[in-house]
């Protein structure tokens, strides 16, 4: 099994990038989505995050804007956080690793890959990469974000340059969906070739 890790800066298209393997048959762990079940109603993540931080949760789980008040600009809160949040994920990344132990290749759809540290787990790296003003624009577009939201994410990430310069395989996705596909097509002919990157 080669493991590829998926990365890219917040508003670069990772999640459609992600789409596109799994609709390759490539089996995807998507961090973001177990995040937002172990958060979610009856999450098992809930409790513990509600002990850390009062008044963030309530019955749909996490208040995510709450929690994000809470953490985004205190660095030892978004610690305690990530103490609580990531071993959780190492769980569910393992379990998911068992049940697709028979796959060629898997991806693991991880935000904050290099930020965690998390390049150790995987064989090989993948970032999307598009224009700052692409990027700028998609991230403004979502509900409730600002621009001081998005420059307390984007501070907190690797710039999305270095990433690109310590991957293996760069999909771009500032243009056409065709061109994206077609990048996402040749890394996975990479990996079954065992060219890899």
């Amino acid at each position: 099994m080669i493991k590829l890790g998926l990365t890219g800066s917040i508003g670069m298209g990772k999640s459609t990038v992600a789409a596109m393997f799994a609709r390759s048959g490539v089996p995807v762990f998507d961090a973001d989505a177990v995040v937002h079940r172990l958060q979610g109603p009856g999450g098992r993540l809930v409790g513990a995050i509600e002990a850390a931080f009062p008044g963030t949760t309530g019955p749909s789980g996490v208040d995510r804007a709450r929690l994000g008040k809470a953490v985004l600009a205190d660095a030892p809160a978004l610690k305690r956080l990530e103490a609580i949040v990531h071993p959780a994920v190492a769980e569910e990344r393992a379990a998911f690793l068992h049940d697709h132990a028979d796959a060629p290749i898997v991806l693991l759809d991880i935000p904050l890959l290099f930020e965690t540290g998390g390049e150790a787990g995987v064989d090989r790296i993948a970032v999307v990469d598009a224009p700052s003003s692409v990027q700028r624009a998609r991230v403004l577009a979502r509900p409730g974000m600002t621009d001081e939201k998005f420059e307390a994410i984007v501070a907190r990430q690797v710039p999305n340059a270095e990433k690109v310069a310590r991957a293996d395989f760069v999909i771009p996705t500032g243009g056409g969906i065709a061109e994206t596909e077609a990048a996402v097509a040749t890394v996975i002919a990479c990996l079954r070739d065992g060219k890899g990157g």
